[in-house]
């Protein structure tokens, strides 16, 4: 059984953030064929939902670097590898002390809550009322944080070389792991993500491959992020626009996911 990994951003999506006519078009054929498909991002189920509701992903879903995974067909959700209070408190405290909004990311009862403090830069404010406001989310000041919330990662965007500087420190701790890359808003911002080092995607590629009786796992992505699952399976590739580190670690180079690059590679894999 083949079972097929999408990373979204930068991977399957287009330079709209969105699953173009002719990658739907090839998902569509892929089940045709029963080749088993499901997606392995960074997002939160609620930012990425919105993608890939329509699509026919049937499979369980997984998100936030594998924190999170969602099973459709169930209606069942699995948090894995949460935060706890003190590197909680650890990642807050390293952001305030930067100038930095941290951005807590709890579920309870399926239900999204972002905490945050005081945002300081427009960026920051931008990603307030231009996106987390007109998601499902409920917004709600850093100190209503629950003691006992599942906090599932902690995101951030700033100025490139505070954020840099926060990510190297930040990974030197030992329970946490840190993701960072430029920001549609261009290379003078970078977004951090920041997550229980247990947590990746290739622990819950892992656990999805033994669930599912897979035998031939096949991965797509294009960040730091996706190495995990990159080196457990058995075949990976990233799109022409991936990191340099990402790409040495792939199987093979396919083409750009602006130009449809991973839906092209399938039809020819496949002879979809």
């Amino acid at each position: 059984m083949h079972l097929i990994f999408f990373d979204l951003d930068g991977t399957l999506l287009n330079d709209a953030s969105e699953i173009s006519r002719y990658t739907k078009d090839t998902l569509l054929l892929l089940k045709e064929k029963n080749i088993a498909y499901t997606v392995a991002t960074g997002r939160t189920m609620l930012s990425a939902r919105r993608i890939v509701d329509g699509h026919d992903f049937d499979l369980p879903q997984i998100y936030n670097n594998g924190v999170t995974v969602w099973d459709p067909k169930n209606q069942q959700l699995t948090l894995e590898n949460l935060l706890n209070h003190t590197e909680i408190s650890t990642v807050i405290g390293l952001a305030l002390s930067h100038g930095i909004t941290p951005f807590v990311n709890t579920i309870d009862e399926h239900q999204h809550f972002i905490f945050h403090a005081e945002t300081r830069h427009d960026v920051e404010k931008d990603l307030v009322n231009k996106y987390f406001s007109r998601t499902k989310a409920k917004l709600l000041p850093l100190e209503a944080l629950p003691t006992d919330s599942q906090v599932t990662n902690i995101s951030m965007i700033g100025f490139a070389d505070q954020i840099n500087e926060m990510w190297l420190e930040v990974n030197t701790h030992p329970n946490l792991i840190a993701y960072s890359g430029p920001t549609t808003e261009g290379n003078k911002f970078r977004w951090m993500d920041i997550h229980h080092c247990r947590a990746s995607k290739g622990n819950a590629v892992t656990n999805l491959k033994k669930q599912l009786g897979a035998s031939n796992i096949i991965c797509f992505g294009d960040s730091d992020n996706d190495l995990s699952m990159f080196a457990l399976a058995d075949e990976s590739y990233a799109p022409e626009n991936a990191n340099a580190e990402i790409k040495k670690s792939a199987s093979a180079v396919i083409g750009h996911n602006h130009k449809d690059g991973i839906a092209h590679f399938l039809r020819e894999r496949f002879s979809l």
